[in-house]
């Protein structure tokens, strides 16, 4: 497995594995199009810090996408999506990912990941094997226009 940082570059590559990974296996209605967005938004976001996995063949097995965010005190990271494709999954890449990308924002002075999460078995599995736990000091708020 190659993982190096993801530009701009390689949101061309990343979209078929997101559009299919959010349409067939998490009942999502993404278009090339609106995913092109998403992936631009967040690798244009100042401070975005985002890693590409790639397998033997060059095929894109997943990628991770977040940003550094200044606190008064400290800086933290925010995982924004991470995604290993459907065929890739259960071998323990997301694993590999998300330690890979650990390692590094730590290296450059993060005191923590945050992220937000559906709230069912497999995210809730994936993420306390890797040590997250929910926050006791936040609850994610949401006002839904009409």
């Amino acid at each position: 497995m190659q993982i190096r940082v993801m530009t701009l570059n390689d949101i061309e590559s990343v979209i078929p594995l997101y559009v299919d990974y959010y349409n067939n296996y998490e009942d999502g209605c993404w278009t090339e199009a609106t995913a092109r967005r998403r992936i631009q938004q967040v690798l244009k976001i100042e401070d975005s810090y985002s890693l590409i996995m790639k397998d033997e063949n060059g095929e894109v097995c997943g990628f991770v996408m977040g940003y550094y965010k200044q606190y008064d005190d400290i800086v933290g990271y925010t995982l924004e999506e991470i995604l290993i494709s459907h065929k890739h999954q259960n071998k323990g890449l997301g694993s590999i990912l998300l330690a890979e990308l650990e390692s590094k924002v730590k290296a450059e002075g993060a005191s923590c990941v945050e992220l937000q999460a559906v709230k069912d078995e497999m995210h809730e599995r994936y993420y306390s094997k890797a040590g997250y736990c929910d926050a006791k000091n936040f609850v994610m708020k949401v006002k839904w226009f009409a």
